[in-house]
């Protein structure tokens, strides 16, 4: 097993990718920590952990607050003793509103860039002495494709995703030292709950189309699984990638890259 007595929390844990995440690496070994605002989402989660045969503990903890979050850290110090591995996930624009810059509230702005980039910033600065204690830590951030190729004007959410790059290049530098890695995935278009906001008002047969246009988008012509993106955290949370730090990891078909318009003609 790849992550073998290992110890990870995965914010952002109970749907689509931090679920996809958790279940991966409790496959390959790892005890889980599974944090969500909302703490049912996080139980049920878990309890998939344990079916797997893994130890797993829930929290709800809202990630853009500093203390929550130190307490997730003492409670998994007080059951676990160590941390091994923190995948950075929480995030969204759930209740945000899309479009031009002159449209973006402050308070939305405050909001979305506290979910997505302080959260990210308070967890990391919460593990890394342990880490730093054990000389050991895998640090794997999740920013967006958006950071790099905006689908649409999303200012808050992209700018936020924006700085989890640099956030990663940072710690990386600074890490090092500890032999602690830090890197990121950037995925693309994936089929999860993340939409469910843009979808809410759609019937299905327009959620259908929408997922549809999506795939025309990707040079693969298909969104990504959640499963997918996980086996890109696991390489990153694994020895595998144990020279690898700093990077910036693309896991979105192909994206940033152009569609062909010659698919299907020979």
């Amino acid at each position: 097993m790849l992550l073998a007595n290992r110890v990870a929390i995965v914010t952002g844990g109970a749907k689509g990718i931090g679920r996809g995440i958790a279940l991966k690496f409790a496959e390959e070994g790892c005890d889980i920590v599974v944090n969500a605002l909302h703490i049912e989402g996080a139980r049920k989660v878990a309890d998939e952990v344990r079916a797997l045969g893994r130890e797993s503990l829930a929290i709800g903890a809202d990630v853009s607050n500093s203390a929550e979050v130190n307490d997730m850290v003492d409670q998994t110090i007080k059951k676990f003793g160590k941390i091994d591995i923190l995948v950075n996930n929480a995030g969204g624009i759930t209740g945000a509103k899309e479009g031009a810059i002159e449209d973006t509230t402050e308070e939305d702005w405050d909001r979305i860039v506290g979910i997505n980039l302080k959260g990210q910033f308070l967890c990391c600065r919460a593990v890394v002495p342990h880490m730093r204690k054990n000389k050991y830590g895998k640090i794997i951030n999740v920013s967006s494709m958006g950071a790099i190729h905006p689908p649409a004007p999303i200012v808050h959410y992209h700018s936020a995703k924006g700085g989890v790059l640099s956030l990663t290049s940072n710690l990386a530098f600074e890490l090092a030292p500890f032999n602690i890695t830090v890197n990121a995935i950037l995925p693309g278009p994936v089929r999860s709950e993340f939409f469910n906001e843009m979808l809410k008002d759609m019937s299905e047969k327009e959620g259908e189309a929408f997922f549809t246009m999506l795939d025309k988008r990707v040079p693969m012509q298909r969104m990504g699984m959640p499963e997918e993106i996980a086996g890109v955290a696991l390489f990153l949370a694994s020895e595998l990638s144990s020279y690898v730090t700093g990077e910036s990891i693309n896991a979105g078909g192909g994206l940033p890259l152009t569609p062909r318009d010659d698919v299907g003609t020979g």
